[in-house]
This record gives structure tokens, C-alpha cells and sequence, in this order.
């Protein structure tokens, strides 16, 4: 998709599982662990093989891909088959997140609500840390990111 990197053609990997329940969510099928219709990864890795030349970058996205153990080596296959990687998260695993940044060129974030907020539209006790933290971490790392919210008045 064109939209879900800024300025590239990009493939879109959607990880099963977010342990955060947003009323608002618009991929409440990728929260569960385990989903009615996964791609092994190897699959995942001969669909983007058939794609090189065509495509400019692959974004993983869900669900919440930090959730995700074996997320930065899914990331260094990726980039050396030699596209750009792009993650969209909510930083709900802080440490996870640390770990890809050194990976990954370019991040969209979900700021889910104002921080006071967050524990009651998340429906997560420690969810405003988790998420301020990881914004935190993002700043600093000098990555290219940007920041995606919603209008207040769709909040539950």
C-alpha cells in the first residue's frame, strides 16, 4: 500500500495479538493471540522475495507487533533482502520496541489517548507508562516517525 509508508510502495505485515482493548479499534481481529487466518512466516518471506525490485519497504503493523519475541529477526530478514522496514505500534512493549529501533527506518506510533486517559480507553493498568516510555525511546533514537491520534470526541 502507498499510505502506510510515507512516500513508498509498501508491503503490510499485520501481527496477530494486542493485549490492549481500545474501544475504538478497527483491527479487533488481530487482538487474540492466535487468529482464524495466519500466514506461516516462510510464506511471508516468498511473497516479499517474488516482490524485490517492486516493492520499497515492508511495515509491520497488527495487532501490536512489539508483542511479537521473534519481531527483530523478522526485521533483519527483511532489511536484507533489502527493503526499508517500517513498524506501526503503540508501544506497548517498551523493551521490544528498544530493541528494533536500532532496525527499523521509519515509525508511525498510536498516541491512544492524553495520559491520564489512557488506562480507561486502553481497559490496561500501566498503559500510559508503557506508552509514554516508548515514546520516549522512540524520540531519542532519531528515528523518522510520526505520531497518529484521534479526535477526542470518538473516544468511549
Amino acid at each position: 500500500s502507498a499510505g502506510d509508508y510515507p512516500g513508498k510502495l509498501a508491503a503490510v505485515v499485520f501481527c496477530q495479538g494486542c493485549a490492549w482493548r481500545c474501544g475504538y479499534c478497527h483491527n479487533a481481529h488481530l487482538q487474540p493471540r492466535r487468529g482464524r487466518e495466519e500466514i506461516a512466516w516462510p510464506a511471508v518471506l516468498a511473497f516479499l522475495e517474488r516482490r524485490r525490485g517492486l516493492l520499497e519497504a515492508v511495515v509491520f503493523s497488527g495487532g501490536e507487533p512489539t508483542q511479537q519475541r521473534a519481531l527483530a529477526q523478522a526485521m533483519r530478514q527483511v532489511k536484507a533482502m533489502g527493503f526499508l522496514v517500517g513498524l506501526h505500534t503503540a508501544g506497548i512493549v517498551p523493551r521490544r520496541l528498544a530493541e528494533v529501533l536500532p532496525l527499523v527506518d521509519w515509525v508511525a506510533m498510536d498516541v491512544k489517548a492524553r495520559l491520564g486517559e489512557h488506562e480507561r480507553v486502553t481497559g490496561v493498568r500501566g498503559s500510559a507508562r508503557r506508552a509514554k516510555e516508548s515514546r520516549d525511546l522512540l524520540l531519542a533514537s532519531g528515528v523518522a516517525c510520526e505520531f497518529h491520534t484521534i479526535a477526542t470526541d470518538r473516544l468511549p
